[in-house]
This record gives C-alpha cells, structure tokens and sequence, in this order.
C-alpha cells in the first residue's frame, strides 16, 4: 500500500512524535507499505528534498505561507503539493497529529483523493474547534478513521465531533524494550528528571518551584532537565531568581540510543504537564522501572496508576507536586515498588508490536472500506 505520512516535523526533527513517526513508518515499511513524507520545512537549512531510510520527504515552507507571505505563496505551494502527491499517487494519508499546514493535505485530498487516517496524538484546546469551521473540525469531518492514543482523546474526539463516533478507535503507542537492564534507585543523592521538549505546556517551571521548596529537606537532591525548545530561556532566569544554578543541570538534547541510559540514572522522572497526548517519557520510564511523577491529564493516567506504578496529581497543583516527591524519596520501597509496576504495565499494555499490529490492520481496512 503507497501512502503519505503527513506530519508538522519529521525527522531530524526529534521530539516524541517525531521519532514515533519515524519508527512506525520503519516498521511498516518491513510489511511491504510505500510512504512518502510531506513536512513543514521549519528551518531554512532543511533541503526541499531529502530521504530517511530511502523514504522520500519532501518539505514546505508551511508556516511561512500561513503567516502572512501572502496568498501567492499559499497558491504556489498549494501547486507543488498537489504534484507532488499526483506523483506519488497514495492510496492513503495518515495524518500524523493536526496543525494549521493540514489543510493543504485536505486541499490535496480534494483534487487527488485518497482515504484519510488522523492521528489525534495531543488534547484539542477550547478555541481549536468549532463545528466544522476550524481545521482540526474540518480534518476530523472529512477523516475516514481517526485514531487516538488515549481513551480521553477518543472521549474528547467524540464528543466534539459526534460524527467520528462510528470510524474512530484508540491505538495506544508502544515502546520496544532495548537491551539496558534497570539499575537500582538512587536515594542517598536522589536525582530527579525532567525529559522532553522545553515548551510551557510540559509544566517544567512547576518542576523547578517544587524543588525549591526540596531543597532544606533534601540537601543532596538535584534536578536534570533534557531536551531544548523556547522555554529554555525563561527556565535558566527562574533557575537564577530561586537560587538554585548549583541544583539544576540542562543536558540539552539527548540522542534517542541515550535516552534510557539517561532515564536509569534516575530516582523519579517529573512530568507535571499541562497539556499531553500518550507521552513516550512515561513509556520510556516504565520500562527503566522508574515511579513518574505526573499530572492527570491526556493520556497520563493510562500509563501512570495513582499509587501503582505513580503518583497522579492536578495540573499546575505545586504544592501535590511537591508532596509526591517527597513521597518517593522519604519511602524508598514503595518507590521501588511502583517503578517495577510500571515495568510490568507498560510491558503487558504498550508493546510496539501491538501498536504496529493494530496501524497495520486498521490501514487494510479502511483501504477495503
């Protein structure tokens, strides 16, 4: 089956969604389908077109087109889109989580049509919908199946656009296990860690004020923050203004092979979002038997158990933030004890060969439809 992937980034572009796109195309690509990927080009050194494991991707200037370049620049690309998918001739689009480009693959869609498959991998904010006159309400109407990584998206999908009720389902991301054994938990210098792109709505400011109010307890905690975005800036100044440079160290990106040695040096990871979809961090903690800190938002819960294999709290709730750390370091076996809980959920619920499975058999079977 030839179909086009269709996603805001791609590779080399490595945030959670990104690198799960990446990865599934991989695994398909092994069960005979052709892709073809269709991306903004968010930087100006991005060639137009380029390959990744011999999958053609070809990129757009997206957002300057919809930031107002003008409508000669939104026809031109309209064009090129249009070719390009002409070239191709897919007999599928996934739709790999919706933003403002996707409209031209509806406009595509149009002229050259195929069947669609949404990705709904992150909570639609009040405003991003409204009957059918935005774009995520015109890409969910037109979608011929929308698929979700989470049981409240699929809820939220629903109840927003009662038409998907009868061609939507949950496909729960999966992680596969790499060959790093778990090591044991730290608590004598606890190391607590925060792991993913640096934008507000990950709540890592939230992170930082908890550990401030840690530190007279705990004199030897620390805080390693991974990853980079907008919010590095505003992060490093509220680091000055609490005192705490000497507490806090910023890794910066990690490479996707160092992401679970970085995870095994951990005693808790913090995820107090204020937005998310099936975050891979919680997967990837689970499997490092790593108790998660985090809010109870998107598809948080489904991973992080309350008292299970977790501690769940409300978003932008400090006070429960700090309250759950000091939880887990002040009663090292039921931290232990969770973190191997959540070995064994995310091994018995989120498999990659399930999640591959289930993509691979919706495909056949809306192309049938």
């Amino acid at each position: 089956m030839r179909i086009v992937f269709w996603s805001e980034l791609f590779w080399p572009c490595l945030g959670g969604g990104e690198i799960f796109g990446a990865k599934l195309i991989s695994s398909l690509q092994d069960r005979g389908h052709e892709f073809m990927v269709i991306t903004s080009k968010h930087t100006s050194d991005l060639p137009d077109e380029d390959q990744h494991n011999g999958v053609p991707i070809y990129r757009f200037p997206f957002r300057e087109a919809l930031g107002g370049a003008g409508i000669e620049l939104f026809t031109q690309l309209r064009s090129q889109v249009l070719k390009t998918r002409q070239k191709f001739s897919p007999d599928l689009a996934l739709i790999n989580g919706i933003s403002a480009n996707t409209i031209f693959c509806l406009m595509a869609n149009g002229v050259h049509p195929s069947r669609v498959i949404v990705r709904v991998n992150q909570e639609i904010l009040c405003g991003e919908i409204s009957g059918k006159t935005t774009i995520t309400g015109k890409v969910l109407s037109a979608a011929d199946w929308v698929a979700c990584v989470s049981t409240p998206l699929l809820a939220q999908v629903r109840r927003l656009v009662p038409e998907t009720s009868c061609r939507s389902s949950v496909i729960m991301n999966g992680l596969a296990f790499p060959e790093v054994t778990p090591e044991p938990l730290r608590f004598e210098d606890p190391m607590l860690l925060c792991l993913g792109r640096l934008v507000r709505q990950k709540g890592f400011d939230l992170a930082l004020a908890a550990l401030a109010s840690l530190c007279g307890r705990f004199p030897k905690v620390r805080l390693v923050v991974a990853g980079d975005g907008p919010e590095r800036a505003n992060l490093e100044r509220q680091i000055a203004v609490l005192g705490l440079a000497d507490r806090v160290e910023f890794r910066g990106w990690v490479a996707p092979e160092d992401i679970f040695n970085l995870i095994n040096s951990a005693t808790a990871i913090l995820m107090p979002s204020r937005l998310e979809g099936l975050p891979s961090v919680a997967l990837q903690a689970g499997i490092m038997a790593r108790p998660v800190v985090a809010t109870s938002v998107g598809g948080l819960p489904e991973i992080v158990v309350h008292q299970q294999t977790g501690l769940l709290i409300s978003p932008d709730d400090l006070a429960g933030l700090s309250q759950a750390i000091v939880f887990l370091l002040e009663h090292p076996e039921a931290a232990v004890q969770m973190g191997q809980a959540a070995r064994e959920r995310v091994k018995d619920m989120f498999s990659w060969q399930q999640c591959v499975d289930a993509y691979d058999t919706l495909f056949q079977q809306v192309a049938a439809a």
